[in-house]
């Protein structure tokens, strides 16, 4: 008799010697675990959820968005893309949630004379007149989204008593030089006028 046959005559003989069956997987315990980690799921995406909460509380002192103008004048510049968040100029881990900025969507940006109007599908517009413009810049991340170097246009400007850093992506990376050269040379224009006055 070959070696496999014997093996199997051996293992046969020792199960009906036992007069028992394989073990059966334990179900309950499988479900509980199963249950378990459902719940400790459950109690991470609520504690998510009153941080969230909790923050914008923390920023309720941030004033209502400007609306945009009703004759903002002709578009300087247009760009789609998305969105990607707020957070307080220079520190890209502070995330601004209060107003609605703190939701991402897609964006649709005009840049006019009179400011910057950002167009959000599904979340809240956003005005930003160009007397509160302070930069613009090409960055890497913001808040949770980290991207190649350069692939974050970056607007910082002023609303209250804050300065705001929101950060776009657009559909064609390639623009963001364009606004940032666009941006940049607004608010230097706003600032000689207004020092000139």
């Amino acid at each position: 008799m070959t070696p496999a046959p014997l093996l199997a005559a051996g293992i046969a003989t020792d199960i009906a010697a036992e007069g028992k069956s394989a073990a059966v997987t334990d179900w309950a315990a499988r479900v509980g675990w199963l249950v378990g980690l459902l719940m400790f799921i459950a109690l991470v995406y609520w504690l998510m959820r009153e941080g969230w909460k909790w923050r914008a509380t923390l920023q309720g002192d941030l004033p209502e968005l400007p609306d945009a103008p009703e004759e903002p004048g002709p578009a300087t510049l247009t760009m789609t893309g998305r969105y990607h968040g707020s957070t307080t100029a220079g520190q890209w881990l502070d995330r601004i949630v209060a107003r609605g900025l703190g939701t991402r969507s897609r964006a649709e940006l005009t840049l006019t004379d009179e400011g910057l109007d950002v167009v959000r599908p599904g979340a809240d517009d956003f005005f930003v007149p160009a007397a509160r413009l302070r930069g613009a810049r090409l960055d890497k991340g913001i808040a949770g989204k980290v991207l190649t170097e350069g692939g974050l246009l970056v607007v910082t400007w002023e609303h209250g008593d804050r300065l705001i850093d929101s950060g776009f992506r657009s559909d064609r990376a390639a623009e963001h030089t364009e606004w940032v050269e666009a941006l940049n040379s607004m608010i230097e224009k706003n600032t000689t006028e207004g020092a000139e006055r």
